[in-house]
């Protein structure tokens, strides 16, 4: 985990907790550390393998399940998680349903019901939906019901990424015009972006880390911007203009 990172989060207006909805959004640069950071902090001491196998890890490999409906291969039907691919009609219905059934703890897993903590629901990239053809509005869709089932439903967290492109002109069905949307429904918006100023050695890029909380009054919105480095074992955040490399 990133431990400068965990500190950013904790500061606004409580520490990190369950039931959030986080996006986190790239441009001009690589912003999938955040999801492996996330990762971590999830199966914090414990390896993924060994995840896996008690049931507590169910990863969906969507280049390889859409192969299967693009490609298909005699003897080897794909499943229906991505029906939407043979039939744009269905929607993400399926999708959602693979997504409900992974977050409900499994009959027969290995761990019992009381180590089964609040699920989290990682999604690298869901920009990709886009380019399989799915619209801005039923991917808004799907978010919201994973949003209402692993957050408010089953008191767990939801983290999803999504690369804007640059040329992006913002019509309806854009990545700009999701991230709008994700950006109404989500309680935590990290926006990465590479320097506007190009490639630098010390810096690599910076991130807006934007709160948001509904409380009695209204909503309330805070932001802050830093700046990282990424590492080979982690990643450097700092307040903007105090990084040693410009100092």
């Amino acid at each position: 985990m990133f431990a400068e990172l965990n500190s950013i989060l904790n500061n606004f207006p409580e520490k990190f907790s369950q039931e959030e909805f986080i996006i986190i959004s790239e441009r001009r640069c690589d912003a999938s550390f955040l999801i492996h950071h996330f990762c971590l902090f999830i199966y914090e001491g414990v390896s993924l393998v060994q995840a896996k196998e008690k049931g507590q890890l169910v990863f969906l490999e969507g280049l390889q399940e859409s192969l299967s409906h693009l490609i298909p291969q005699e003897g080897q039907a794909g499943s229906d998680t991505l029906n939407f691919l043979r039939d744009p009609t269905q929607g993400l219905k399926n999708l959602f349903e693979f997504v409900r059934a992974s977050c409900s703890s499994p009959e027969g897993a290995s761990v019992s019901s009381e180590e089964w903590g609040p699920p989290v629901l990682l999604v690298d990239d869901l920009s990709v939906l886009l380019s399989l053809g799915v619209n801005a509005g039923a991917v808004l869709d799907f978010s919201h019901y994973c949003r209402a089932t692993v957050c408010s439903k089953l008191q767990g967290n939801v983290v999803m990424l999504l690369h804007c492109d640059e040329e992006d002109d913002g019509d309806d069905e854009g990545s700009e015009q999701l991230l709008k949307g994700l950006t109404h429904q989500c309680s935590l918006a990290l926006d990465v972006q590479g320097l506007p100023t190009g490639y630098c050695r010390d810096i690599h890029g910076q991130m807006e880390v934007i709160w948001r909380r509904r409380q009695a009054d209204g909503q309330h919105t805070l932001k802050k911007l830093f700046q990282y480095k990424v590492h080979d074992k982690g990643a450097s955040f700092f307040a903007r203009g105090t990084s040693s490399a410009v100092l």
